[in-house]
Formats: structure tokens, C-alpha cells, sequence
């Protein structure tokens, strides 16, 4: 993950869930900055404005069972130009976990964000339906083979690179579906997820199928207000 310039890379020095900042506040802020984001995912997430990484995960995608918060500040300039790569964990390409064991299964997923402007105090960015979205794994493509003895060769799958320069201000998402919301119960939030407080804009996103798409792009541009 070549970190290029300033980039803040959350490092767990409480556990897996992040720090308590006192009061039951959740996970401290990492890094100095004029916006902060807050973010939590199943599993594993990376923020960047334009092509500069600001945010990764503190929980690698690894790991089988990573659910936390992360609260990160960084320095931009609007409009900023949000781009999100968004995973669900997955054992291999065949798009399953637990592979082997009584329950392996498809995974879900989630993610939610919101973003603050410090000099304002007012949340400028969330995660809805107006973000737009590519997935880039997709699989199992034949949900039947879920408790295949042998998925690896039975589970079918489309696999893409990230697009050339799908980083930039005029990137052209035309062709890019629009983010599906979901409800807390749908995504089966945990670890975390309640240990920030959500703006009523801020919603839990993915794209139209939380079973098998399991490697996302997401853009958003906001705007100076």
C-alpha cells in the first residue's frame, strides 16, 4: 500500500476496537487536521482525498472478524474528492469465509462515514446514495456453491483492477452505480458501531448485493460550503 506524502495510518494501541477516550466517547483521534473522519466497517476500509491516502483501517483485512470505529484527522483543501476502497473480508477469491469449517458461508457487508469540518463544526461529507460505486471483486457469482467441499474450483467470480485514474476530480462515474443504504439490522452493525454518535445524514452503504460484492470503489466531491 505505498503511502505516499502526508498520510495518517491508524495504529491499535488499545485493542482491535479502538481507544476509549474517556465517558464511553469511543476510539481516540489520530492525527492533526482541519477535517476528522469517522468511520466504521465490515471489514476494512481506506480514504483518500484525490490520490493522497488520509485514513486506512487500523484492522488488516486479515483478519477474519474485524469490526471498529476509527476517528482520523487529516488537512485538505475543497472541494474535496473523496475516494473509498471498501472490503468485506473474504478467505480467497471464491468470495467465502470459514472456508472448511460447519459455518462457512457468504460474508456481509457495510460501512459508514461522516466527515467534520472543524473550523465550522458542521459535518460536511457522509456515506448515502450520493456516492457513486464500482465494484471491482465480485463473487460468489453462483451463491448455490456456499457450502461447496470445494469452492476455490466451484465459486465463480469477476475479478477487475482499479480503474485508470479513477482517483481523479473527472473521473467519469456515469457508468457507476449509486451506493444502496442499508439499516443497522441489515449490515448486523457490532464492535464499534455505536461508539459514535451518527449525523441522521450519515448512512450505512454498500452496493446492491452485501453478500457477494466483496472489493468496492466509492467517490463522493464535496464542495466548499
Amino acid at each position: 500500500m505505498g503511502l505516499k506524502n502526508f498520510v495518517v495510518m491508524v495504529v491499535v494501541l488499545c485493542g482491535a476496537h479502538g481507544c476509549d477516550s474517556g465517558g464511553g466517547s469511543g476510539p481516540d483521534v489520530v492525527g492533526e487536521g482541519r477535517f476528522t473522519l469517522e468511520a466504521w466497517a465490515d471489514n476494512w476500509f481506506a480514504l483518500y482525498v484525490g490520490d493522497r491516502e488520509v485514513a486506512e483501517d487500523s484492522v488488516s483485512i486479515s483478519t477474519e472478524r474485524s469490526f471498529n470505529a476509527e476517528r482520523v484527522a487529516f488537512d485538505a483543501d475543497y472541494p474535496l474528492v473523496l475516494n473509498l476502497i471498501i472490503k468485506d473480508y473474504k478467505a480467497d477469491d471464491s468470495g467465502l469465509e470459514y472456508i472448511g469449517t460447519d459455518r462457512q458461508q457468504m460474508g456481509d457487508a457495510g460501512f459508514i462515514m461522516q466527515i467534520t469540518d472543524s473550523d465550522t463544526g458542521e459535518v460536511v461529507a457522509v456515506s448515502s446514495s450520493a456516492m457513486k460505486c464500482q465494484v471491482i471483486h465480485k463473487a460468489p457469482l453462483n451463491k448455490d456453491c456456499e457450502k461447496s467441499a470445494d469452492p476455490a474450483t466451484e465459486c465463480l467470480s469477476e475479478i477487475s483492477d482499479e480503474p485508470a485514474d479513477w482517483k481523479s476530480a473527472d473521473h467519469d462515474v456515469s457508468g457507476w452505480e449509486s451506493a444502496s443504504e442499508y439499516t443497522a439490522a441489515q449490515v448486523g452493525t457490532k464492535d464499534g458501531y455505536d461508539e459514535i454518535a451518527w449525523n441522521a445524514a450519515a448512512k450505512l452503504i454498500w452496493t446492491s448485493d452485501l453478500e457477494s460484492d466483496n472489493t468496492v470503489l466509492c467517490k463522493l466531491t464535496v464542495a466548499a460550503p
